[in-house]
């Protein structure tokens, strides 16, 4: 049975993910503020240590739309498993299809994959019917390879259908940190527009399409380390 609700993304920088469940919000509230006073009260030393150390840690998701690509991703994932980063690929349907193989290597290297449409149109100037079979379509080709669905969308362009919501079971991740990365072919040039603007919590949006936005990842990623940041797939940052 699906309770009433729905999901919303808030689109102001660091807003995030919260589920509205109709009639019950302010009760769930309060017994999950009774619960943590609870649990910070009784809990071992060792508990809240552990809580504390995970508060402290700071950090960011890096993304990837529009592949898999055969030319740049191989070289990208190579680049992430040296560095030991999880990063989330939002995937384009048709792409999948062509590069089943890439599309494996992804998933075996522990990164999240999400959706992101079949032909990167913009669902919003679809019929609802043509918006759901973008989505469906590349879930049913990413669960041929993988063996499970997506769970994220990342729409082309930010649209979304907010109708969908209970079309689909998906959940929107949009973006925090936008170099356009498509728009120059100067890697540090990305870097640096990514480096001057990222916060703790941010997701941070690039193309795995070239070689200047894949040698930019690994710039952003080496800098952040340097500075104390952890990286995570964006479900650890929406759902926390």
């Amino acid at each position: 049975m699906r309770i009433a609700g729905s999901w919303f993304y808030n689109k102001k920088k660091r807003g995030r993910l919260i589920w509205v469940t109709a009639g019950m919000a302010c009760m769930a509230a309060g017994c999950c503020v009774a619960f943590c006073m609870q649990v910070s009260l009784r809990a071992p030393t060792e508990v809240r240590e552990t809580m504390a150390m995970n508060e402290s840690v700071k950090k960011v998701a890096i993304t990837f739309d529009d592949g898999p690509n055969p030319d740049y991703t191989e070289m990208l994932l190579s680049g992430l498993k040296e560095r030991g980063v999880n990063a989330t690929f939002f995937l384009l349907g048709k792409e999948v299809e062509q590069y089943p193989e890439i599309v494996k290597k992804i998933h075996e290297g522990g990164h999240l994959i999400g959706t992101h449409s079949y032909e990167h149109v913009n669902l919003s100037n679809l019929t609802d019917a043509a918006a759901i079979e973008q989505v469906d379509k590349t879930n049913a080709a990413i669960h041929a390879i993988i063996g499970e669905f997506p769970e994220y969308i990342r729409p082309p362009f930010g649209c979304w259908k907010p109708n969908l919501d209970y079309e689909t079971t998906m959940i929107e991740v949009l973006w925090d940190v936008d170099p356009k990365d498509w728009a120059t072919s100067n890697s540090s040039v990305i870097a640096q527009r990514v480096l001057g603007d990222v916060e703790e919590n941010d997701i941070i949006l690039l193309h795995d399409a070239s070689e200047s936005s894949v040698l930019a990842a690994f710039k952003i990623i080496d800098e952040l380390k340097t500075q104390g940041y952890t990286f995570v797939t964006v479900e650890e940052i929406l759902l926390e």
